[in-house]
Formats: structure tokens, sequence, C-alpha cells
């Protein structure tokens, strides 16, 4: 477990609301083995305050890593975790958790998650030759929406796209500049790279997110990156924000 205090030269200092801690997973893509290691490291963290605790997951819970079935088990059981159970908790979508809503929904877009890592998340539910690429679709999704528990299929509908904690907007990939938070489009928040990447305007909020991995966390005046590239570093982050501080816990 590494707890990192950030460097934030020049960087305004924005807030939660007073009397809560807030911790912000990033993206975990089928590494279930690194998120059970986080939650344990949060929980081990949040006995430190009295104060309200607040849990927000970035989505992309599935795909390239070994066990997404057992991620979507772990996120969708929190509310009956002795700890987790006490959290407010928020979990947010990502661009691969809506392709795998829309492969088993028989939807066209569906083909991109098979070329995205689906084939990893069909494989950890025991779908027969998920990995063999002349394997049918259809076959694939027949198996799929038999052996994927309801409850997995739930929580992925219910998946939200964005939350805010005081200063703070949280969001898969990003917002897109100009645009108020109430109009910003589905494909924008799950998929968007450049336009936000490169912008240096305020959203109004510093914008917490993943999609973009990195080596290490970034903090930036208007945005917060946590995704360390957890499926292949072994590294999966989560920014911690109480009062006006920032800080990291990592696996």
């Amino acid at each position: 477990m590494n707890s990192v205090s950030p460097s934030t030269a020049g960087v305004l200092r924005p807030s939660v609301p007073a009397n809560t801690r807030v911790y912000a997973i990033g993206d975990v893509h089928g590494r279930a083995d690194l998120l059970r290691r986080l939650l344990k490291t949060i929980a081990a963290d949040a006995a430190t305050t009295c104060h309200k605790c607040v849990l927000v997951t970035l989505g992309d819970y599935v795909d390239r890593g070994p066990d997404s079935a057992e991620v979507l088990e772990l996120l969708s059981t929190l509310a009956t975790h002795p700890v987790f159970s006490t959290f407010e908790r928020h979990f947010l979508k990502g661009n691969h958790d809506h392709m795998m809503e829309q492969f088993l929904r028989g939807e066209d877009a569906g083909k991109l998650w098979l070329k995205s890592g689906g084939r990893d998340t069909l494989a950890s539910y025991g779908v027969q030759d998920a990995r063999v690429d002349d394997t049918p679709e259809e076959a694939l999704q027949e198996q799929a929406l038999s052996l994927i528990p309801t409850p997995h299929r739930r929580f992925l509908c219910a998946l939200r796209l964005t939350h805010r904690e005081g200063d703070y907007v949280f969001a898969h990939a990003g917002l897109r500049p100009g645009v108020p938070l109430a109009e910003q489009s589905a494909d924008d928040v799950m998929w968007i790279r450049a336009p936000f990447l490169r912008s240096s305007a305020s959203f109004g909020a510093i914008i917490v997110h993943g999609h973009t991995p990195s080596d290490v966390p970034h903090i930036l005046k208007n945005r917060i990156s946590v995704d360390t590239r957890a499926w292949v570093s072994g590294t999966l982050t989560a920014l911690v924000l109480e009062g006006r501080q920032q800080r990291f816990l990592s696996t």
C-alpha cells in the first residue's frame, strides 16, 4: 500500500463538503485482485475518521484484465460489506461498461467491445471459445446471457454518468469544454479525450477522471487523472479528498 501526497504547485485547492472524506477509484479493468487490495486499504484508511465517507468508482470495471466477473461481483455486493455498507456509494459508467451493455442487448456497437477486451470479460464468466476470433457473435451473446448473473447486469444498467462533491465533478473520461454539466452528452462523458485533455479552461469544478491512462496520477488546475493502467501496471489508484486536502492511495 502506498499513500502519496501529490505535488500541487500552482494549483488552486478546491474542497469537498465539511465532515466528508471522498475516495475515487480509477479504472479497474478486470483486476479483481487489485480492487480487493485497494478496498482493504480504503477501509483501513476510513477507520481513521468519524466523518461521512463517500466512495466513487470512475468506471471501466471490465475488459483486459483476467477477472471482470469478480470485479462486478465485488462492486455489486458492496452494500453488504461491513465497512462499505456505511459509505455513500456512487458507481459511474465507463465506455467499456457501456459497450458490454450494448453487446448483451445485441446492438451493433457491441462488436467493438469484442475487439476492446470484451473477450477477456466473457472468458471470466466461463463463455466457451470466448477468445476464438471466429466464434459467432450470436453464440457468444447467447452464452453470456445465460452465464452473467442478473445482479451484474442490473449493476451495469444502474451506473451513472457523473457525480459531484463540493468543488469536484467525477466523470469517467471527462467533459466537453464550453458545455454546461447538465448538457454534456453521454458519449463525451464516457469517451472524450483530446478536447478535454488539451483544455485549460475552467469547467466550474475540478474534474476527476480516468479513461486516459498514465504511469502516475496527475493534478492539473482543472482536472485530476487517476487511471494508472492497473490491468498491466499492477497499480490501482484512489484519490482521497477531505476538506482542501488531496492525496492518493494505491496498490
